[in-house]
């Protein structure tokens, strides 16, 4: 009887610290989330202090290792999330015998959650914070509110720049064609790290950067995601399978996200940044005719017939490269 009541103090004990902990856990996440986008100087300290330093330790630590630690981290994830469920599913059905086992599985669930989200902020989620990098590089022009354009002459202007962007890339793509050469991720990894240590301030040049191939990426080939980047282990991964010329800007593109460009627009902007200022000629074509990619592909939804005339332009190889990629 004595050895009962001490089992179930025991029991009490722990929901209650389980408690304390789920109202700890909600406190932080609600100051993760409204009170972080507030304070500027501190998303600043985060970069410098956290992010950088946590990056830096991860990547040495994972990036000596040959298979992306993050795959597996996720599998392990997703078989602990089916079992979880699949014992609710029991519990259920034994409701009335089960029903202290459910709660509790249930408040662990949650404060797991919590704990991961708050994990994913500290580790990287807080750059979502940060300012735009066309903003912080001061790319957009101020407009004026008070002198809107009628949509009609918008909608012509967009259109305008939009077709002048398509033959600006035009032009580069079938001038950058004729010196591509295929690389191997490994040699692509290499130019992409010595880039971010020319071309820019990033801190995790050093350790921080390393893209690996994904363990999935037979299945990536059929989501159409050429790469991706894991915010707990800081891996970057790509799909191996992806044509090479499109590689030198995935990869560069997913070393933004490790040094800390969480939005993808702005992923983007700096591995076409990196790409078209080097002199490295498989760079420059592959940035160029990626987003000669995504800009086409705005062109051909408003106007289906001069997007073909331009796609006419393209030179031989460049007409091999988009039919391997359909």
């Amino acid at each position: 009887m004595l050895w009962h009541n001490f089992s179930l103090y025991n029991k009490q004990m722990r929901l209650k610290r389980k408690l304390v902990w789920l109202v700890v856990l909600l406190l932080l996440t609600v100051l993760a989330m409204y009170g972080l986008p507030c304070w500027g100087g501190l998303i600043h300290a985060y970069d410098r202090f956290v992010f950088y330093p946590f990056q830096s330790v991860r990547g040495a630590v994972f990036g000596a290792v040959p298979f992306s630690c993050g795959d597996v981290f996720y599998v392990a994830g997703g078989l602990w999330l089916a079992i979880t469920v699949v014992r609710w599913v029991y519990f259920l059905f034994h409701f009335k015998t089960r029903r202290t086992q459910l709660a509790r599985s249930v408040l662990n669930t949650i404060n797991t959650a919590l704990e991961v989200y708050l994990f994913f902020v500290i580790g990287w989620g807080a750059n979502y914070y940060k300012p735009s990098l066309g903003n912080y590089w001061q790319l957009y022009p101020k407009t004026d509110s008070a002198h809107t354009l009628p949509d009609s002459t918008a909608k012509r202007l967009r259109k305008e720049k939009l077709v002048a962007y398509e033959q600006y890339l035009l032009e580069h793509v079938n001038s950058y064609a004729a010196g591509y050469h295929t690389l191997s991720v490994r040699e692509i990894n290499a130019r992409a790290t010595q880039y971010y240590r020319q071309y820019t301030d990033s801190k995790v040049s050093v350790h921080g950067l390393k893209v690996k191939s994904s363990l999935y990426g037979y299945f990536m080939e059929y989501a159409a995601v050429e790469g991706y980047y894991n915010p707990f282990t800081g891996e970057g991964q790509v799909d191996a399978g992806i044509p090479a010329y499109i590689m030198p800007f995935t990869l560069t593109h997913e070393m933004a996200h490790q040094a800390g460009i969480a939005a993808e627009d702005d992923a983007n902007l700096l591995a076409y940044a990196i790409g078209t200022t080097t002199p490295d000629s498989t760079f420059r074509y592959s940035a160029y005719l990626d987003l000669w990619l995504y800009n086409d592909g705005r062109l051909y939804r408003r106007d289906t017939t001069l997007a073909k005339q331009f796609e006419a332009q393209l030179n031989p190889l460049t007409k091999a490269h988009i039919w391997a990629i359909k």
